[in-house]
């Protein structure tokens, strides 16, 4: 079991943490310069471009650390895959909670027509995704660790 599931579970987390280190060395920085009209364009054209492949990865690295958290033959690396569990579960609630909403109404603005109103919300998103995007990687560390005991 240990030699299909510690394969998997470290190429899911392992792109779900590449993807958000990619964001934070990249893809935000880049974002956060653009002029505000520029980034609404470029936020609703990147904000569908994850979808449903982080989910998976995301979810799928929890499922994995739960059931190895369960049937590890080391306390320690039980241990391990539970932290790493609970670490990769806040992600996704980061993005449901704070990042989702924001992307689904970046892609109603028209950038051309800004609401007068309008309140640039890259400071905050921007927070939040790094947020998640450290906590992701800490789990893949952590994941890491975990298997050193296994080994």
């Amino acid at each position: 079991m240990l030699t299909v599931l510690a394969p998997l579970l470290l190429l899911l987390n392992g792109l779900a943490a590449g993807v958000m280190l990619g964001t934070q060395l990249g893809g935000f920085p880049y974002m956060a310069s653009l002029p505000v009209d520029r980034y609404v364009y470029a936020h609703a054209f990147l904000g569908q471009r994850y979808d449903p492949t982080m989910p998976i990865c995301l979810l799928g690295t929890v499922v994995l650390d739960v059931v190895l958290a369960a049937g590890a033959p080391h306390p320690a690396a039980q241990a391990l895959f539970a932290v790493a569990a609970l670490l990769t579960a806040t992600t996704p609630v980061i993005a449901i909670v704070k990042n989702a909403p924001v992307n689904r109404w970046m892609r109603t603005l028209d950038p051309d027509n800004l609401p007068a109103d309008f309140r640039d919300p890259r400071p905050e998103w921007g927070a939040w995704n790094s947020r998640r995007s450290w906590i992701t990687i800490a789990a893949l560390a952590v994941n890491c660790t975990a298997l050193g005991f296994l080994l």
